[in-house]
């Protein structure tokens, strides 16, 4: 055991001496170490060494998540809540009698048909997604073949409540869910958070959760890395219907920090629906106190129209947002930012790019210029292999462990555990990448023993963090809320929001 700690040791200091001299040298040192180091062994046994880049990276995520001076007291969240119904994506779908064949996009699923080549088309991908099934009936019936196939699990569902599940499991925290909530969700949900009398129905709504593992294959086609599709039939959710009693609530409860999600659920109801909604949903969240920050955690969408207009209304009102890969990438395509032009991901997203789309929101949408009426000052971007957290300067603290802590649960949860264990992870991220895309760009690398990696461009800075990719996930669906949640329960507010 000694061996193994003084060999850790010893790389991390020649890391950080190599940083200092060269920065670009310890990149192809560490990719060296990365593919040579898990083959040595400890001893004379036959025991494999630990990878140490995984280990060094984990380590060092113990000393840098620290407590913010300031912690939150009460969080309130909403407005989306359901039961999750989570089951193999494949073997449901052979269950349904329908075969393999060409995958193809469909914005609202309207069938069967529909429904499977749609999951073929993001299991191809291995990118998640999340549709609105129109039938109700015929919706019913999948949802009791997911419910009755061998091995179907029920959880706590729906962004808002997935986050509050997230935030209560700290016992420092009171919080408020706002939301549809059936009988078997409110049975399901922690005691110690707050659902008002007004959120509470008679039926749950139920979510189907398609998951496919790392290399399962379907026909011609095969999933390169673990994810999940999502399908429903929610009209509670889809119309938002409990966010008028969401902000009622709040002047009662008195938040220090409010969570809002849900109004990707509303694109499947239709335009004239989406078009009035989104209008009264824009007051609700302006009826918010100031000097109380907002979160708003954004979902899979697929019109264009709707996420613009997202963008151009809701997301310069709301303090922080929450949001991956795809999501990302929808964004900046249906706003005519940097790198539309991109019609997916190629592996692992350029951090560069990703960069470039963080700070064309800020100054198009948010407050990079100190002169801007918007409110955005902080954005938790979460893919597989890294995350970033991007604030304007002057307003969030403890970043560093903000960024590092909703990365440590990315690790932990997905392989179903509470610490990270690093025989069961793998380091996938970029070990140096550009802060840009284009000309002007600064060279960067990854120091596994201090693994947030810092820059600024004009008034932001930026945050990155790799993640610890579980192995063999055991659930893939929720990641994003609890990575969201944690690190926010690790971020310090430094400035209320102005009058």
């Amino acid at each position: 055991m000694w061996r193994k700690a003084v060999l850790v040791a010893l790389l991390a200091l020649g890391m950080g001496y190599l940083y200092r001299t060269d920065p670009e040298l310890p990149a192809r040192v560490l990719n060296y170490l990365s593919q040579s180091l898990p083959q040595l062994e400890l001893s004379d046994s036959s025991e494999p060494r630990p990878p140490a880049l995984e280990e060094a990276i984990a380590h060092a995520w113990q000393t840098l998540i620290t407590t913010p001076a300031r912690r939150w007291g009460r969080v309130a969240v909403g407005v989306n809540a359901c039961v999750d119904v989570v089951v193999s994506g494949v073997g449901l779908l052979q269950a349904l009698a329908l075969e393999p064949g060409p995958g193809r996009d469909h914005e609202v699923l309207h069938g069967k048909e529909d429904l499977k080549e749609a999951f073929i088309h993001y299991m191809g991908k291995g990118a998640a997604a999340e549709r609105f099934f129109s039938d109700k009936e015929v919706f019913q019936r999948i949802a009791r073949a997911a419910a009755e196939y061998p091995g179907a699990q029920l959880y706590v569902g729906g962004n808002a409540a997935l986050i509050g599940q997230k935030l209560a499991s700290n016992p420092q925290l009171e919080v408020l869910l706002c939301g549809p909530v059936g009988p078997k969700l409110h049975d399901m949900l922690d005691e110690q958070i707050v659902v008002p009398p007004e959120s509470l129905q008679e039926t749950d709504e139920f979510h189907l959760i398609l998951e496919y593992k790392s290399g399962e294959q379907w026909g011609s086609s095969k999933a390169p890395q673990a994810n999940r599709f999502i399908l429903s039939h929610d009209v509670s959710n889809g119309e938002m219907s409990t966010l008028e009693t969401f902000v009622a609530s709040l002047e009662e409860f008195q938040p220090d920090l409010v969570v809002l999600s849900g109004l990707h659920m509303m694109e499947g109801m239709g335009r004239d629906l989406w078009e009035e909604r989104l209008k009264e949903a824009v007051v609700a969240i302006s009826d918010v106190k100031n000097e109380v920050p907002i979160h708003l955690e954004l979902a899979s969408m697929t019109d264009r129209d709707y996420m613009n207009r997202i963008l151009q209304e809701v997301i310069p009102i709301v303090n922080s947002i929450g949001l991956n890969e795809q999501e990302l990438l929808f964004l900046t395509q249906s706003g005519g930012g940097p790198h539309a032009d991109l019609t997916s991901w190629d592996g692992i997203p350029d951090v560069g790019r990703v960069s470039d789309i963080l700070l064309w929101i800020f100054e198009q949408h948010g407050r990079a210029d100190p002169e801007s009426e918007a409110d955005l000052t902080r954005i938790h971007f979460h893919t597989l292999a890294y995350h970033i957290l991007a604030t304007v300067e002057g307003h969030w603290g403890n970043q560093e462990a903000a960024v590092a802590s909703g990365a440590r649960v990315a690790s932990s949860q997905a392989c179903g555990l509470q610490t990270v264990d690093i025989s069961k992870v793998i380091l996938k991220a970029p070990l140096s990448f550009y802060s840009s895309f284009s000309e002007p760009r600064e060279s960067l690398t990854v120091d596994p023993t201090r693994p947030v990696t810092v820059w600024r461009r004009g008034n932001v800075s930026f945050h990155l963090t790799p993640v610890l990719v579980c192995k063999q996930p055991l659930r893939t669906v929720g990641l994003g809320d609890a990575i969201s949640a944690e690190g926010l329960l690790f971020s310090e507010v430094a400035a209320p929001r102005e009058l």
